[in-house]
């Protein structure tokens, strides 16, 4: 029992020097003072008028004249086509205001470079975009909707099969990045709001609305702050917020609706994760109110590594299936390590905690194992787990090390406990259905005789 109180308290301490370094070195964007509206670059919130070309003279302007903050007012600025956004501009989208995206997906070419499932690759561009860019932000009060093109975009969830295989070969021969050419002729979906090698971004209190594949891409990023926005897709594969191969990143008080996960954690796939791109470490997730497929999910393309995660002082808006997620298998290789999570409540799920080495059951016969460690959870709760409360699951060849459980709370679960290829584990304090009182003492209502003779 003092091994496993010293060993909490150490890294307790960790964890909030870790918080606080967090806090201290992400500050987001630098938002400009200097104001202009989408009005005066002939920009109409008609609901009719094709804003397009406005925001493309807008970006001119504002890399010239930049820093500056272009001001949607109230109204439905509909958009055929990608925003692509330049250094120190911010949007600002005002109460009232929506913005909302249009167009065929032809629309939505010249590809450019991107990324899709953790693959490196040119393709449609994701209808807010920026690259290499610094001091980018998108605040308000009002709302972006990916409208009827993220609709069109969706239904190639049907179609998509043959160009992710190819991305995935792509991948794992490593082809030269310029030769892995989508767009046109394929069917591999973009995302909503990607920021691509970028540095100080801040994207803050606006309403996400559909979706045509992710929500909010971070890739490649450093220095960013995801506060006060409320996320509402239901299509196909709309994930809240992925964050991919960044470092610095706070997530804080985000409201999840979401038809998959509501946070992913990335760092690349198989051979691009090795080569050619970094880890995701340093994040900081705080104040959020999950619903959807799952709460918070660490992989499954992590092949870049994750580490220094910090999940704390969330809660439920819903049902979620599976609550804290790890997967992996053995064709990712890569690491997860230094995982907190802390003061963390839900409500119904499938699944409360959740860490696997055998993700879908793919790449048993390959030798790429992943290594996860250090993985710590304080006072995490259900209030019903109709299937698994704590899975651990490892492989023969890469157990996972030193994980902690304490004050753990289910009030109901149909399974509680699953350690697999797992040391050492500590529990302290953990309580998975009802909490088991003294024992009763011998009396003549233990009827023993009566029993055993029967």
């Amino acid at each position: 029992m003092l091994l496993s109180v010293w060993v909490s308290s150490m890294y307790a301490i960790d964890r909030i020097a870790l918080r606080d370094s967090i806090l201290k070195a992400v500050n987001g964007a630098q938002i400009p003072q200097r104001k202009i509206s989408i009005s005066q670059f002939g920009a109409k919130g008609d609901s009719a008028t094709n804003c397009y070309r406005a925001f493309v003279k807008a970006m001119r302007y504002a890399q010239k004249n930049g820093p500056v903050r272009i001001v949607i007012p109230e109204g439905v600025w509909l958009v055929g086509g990608p925003i692509h956004l330049v250094s120190g501009v911010t949007l600002e989208i005002s109460k009232n205001a929506k913005l909302m995206f249009t167009g065929q997906p032809k629309n939505y070419l010249p590809a450019v470079s991107t990324s899709w499932e953790g693959t490196l690759l040119w393709n449609y561009s994701p209808f807010i975009y920026g690259y290499g860019l610094h001091d980018v932000a998108i605040v308000g009060q009002g709302v972006i909707d990916g409208g009827t093109a993220a609709e069109t975009f969706s239904e190639w969830s049907k179609c998509q099969d043959k160009d992710q295989n190819s991305s995935r070969e792509w991948n794992h021969r490593g082809e030269p990045l310029e030769q892995r050419r989508m767009g046109a002729g394929h069917f591999l979906r973009p995302q909503l709001i990607q920021l691509y090698r970028c540095e100080r971004v801040t994207l803050s209190s606006v309403y996400i609305n559909r979706s045509p594949f992710w929500c909010i891409h971070i890739l490649q990023c450093k220095n960013v702050r995801l506060r006060g926005l409320r996320c509402k897709a239901r299509l196909t594969n709309n994930d809240g917020i992925d964050i991919e191969s960044s470092q610095g990143v706070l997530i804080e008080d985000i409201r999840f609706d979401n038809g998959d996960d509501n946070v992913a954690i990335k760092s690349g796939r198989d051979n691009d994760g090795w080569t050619m791109v970094g880890p995701s470490r340093d994040i900081l997730i705080r104040l959020c109110r999950f619903k959807g497929l799952h709460g918070v999910v660490i992989g499954s393309e992590m092949s870049g590594g994750v580490e220094n995660v910090i999940i704390e002082n969330c809660t439920y808006a819903g049902y979620v299936k599976r609550g804290i997620f790890v997967k992996t298998n053995p064709d990712r290789g890569g690491y997860v390590r230094n995982l907190w999570v802390n003061n963390v409540r839900f409500g119904e799920v499938l699944d409360l905690f959740y860490v696997t080495s055998m993700y879908a059951g793919q790449g048993i016969g390959n030798n790429h194992f992943s290594t996860i460690e250090n993985i710590h959870v304080d006072s995490l709760s259900a209030r019903n787990v109709t299937g698994n409360a704590l899975v651990l699951q490892g492989t023969p060849q890469r157990h996972i090390r030193n994980v902690s459980f304490s004050h753990i709370d289910v009030k109901q679960a149909e399974r509680g406990v699953s350690f697999e290829f797992t040391e050492p584990v500590l529990v302290s304090d953990c309580f998975i259905g009802l909490k088991v009182k003294a024992p009763s003492v011998a009396s003549e209502s233990d009827r023993i005789f009566e029993k055993n003779d029967q």
